[in-house]
């Protein structure tokens, strides 16, 4: 079980957008900050109109950090390659409802292969499909924008689908924690957690920040406090 924070939310940083030929520096600093994760979206430009990183990229960024790896694999037909992702190093594994034909084994194959499993949503899928695989979902990742490319501004109607996933999380009786991917930042983090979310996925407005990546995460996880 991937453990709440009691004073905010957890801070997940995408790498997508920063710079990959200093991606061992900018690991280095996201450790000094503090963050929770590293975010690693792969991209197929099958399932999105994009193509990221692999398999190899993911085995890289695990020899260079201690921090615990998020993966979100945003590619078509997922379980081809789960093994081969937990096996590179990847902590949590998230896959898409959409890109399979079988979610509820895709989730089984993570879990059984020693990673959490985390399911996502995109802004246009209506979240009573996750609401039958809660009980094999560490994490249900709510898309606030659509997903594929970095800098995308922030869904707004995302704030109620944050507040039904997290209530139906509640009424049964789940674990399940609550990822938002998607024109995160300081603006907004607040908003975000109220409504449900524990683990906040963040690009642009960490690795574009002109106070650099350090205060950028300091900043993002303050503007995420719970009030007392």
């Amino acid at each position: 079980m991937i453990e709440r924070r009691s004073d905010g939310a957890r801070i997940s940083p995408s790498v997508l957008n920063s710079d990959l030929t200093r991606l061992a520096d900018s690991l280095r600093l996201l450790e000094q900050a503090g963050a929770d994760f590293v975010h690693l979206d792969v991209m197929d430009g099958v399932f999105v109109p994009n193509i990221s990183i692999g398999i190899p990229v993911v085995a890289s960024v695990r020899a260079e950090t201690r921090l615990p790896l998020d993966v979100h694999l945003m590619i078509d037909a997922p379980e081809r390659y789960i093994a081969e992702f937990v096996a590179a190093g990847a902590d949590i594994l998230t896959v898409h409802v959409e890109a399979t034909r079988h979610p509820h084994r895709a989730l089984q194959m993570i879990r059984e292969r020693g990673a959490k499993a985390g399911l996502a949503l995109n802004p246009g899928t209506p979240v009573n499909h996750a609401i039958e695989l809660l009980s094999l979902c560490d994490l249900v990742l709510v898309m606030s924008v659509n997903p594929g490319f970095g800098g995308q501004a922030f869904i707004a109607s995302t704030i109620q689908r944050l507040e039904r996933v997290r209530s139906a999380i509640r009424d049964g009786g789940h674990n399940t924690l609550v990822e938002v991917d998607g024109g995160v930042s300081t603006r907004n983090a607040g908003e975000i957690v109220a409504a449900g979310a524990d683990i906040l996925v963040a690009g642009t407005a960490l690795f574009g920040a002109s106070e650099g990546l350090v205060a950028a995460v300091e900043a993002l996880r303050a503007a995420s406090a719970i009030p007392p």
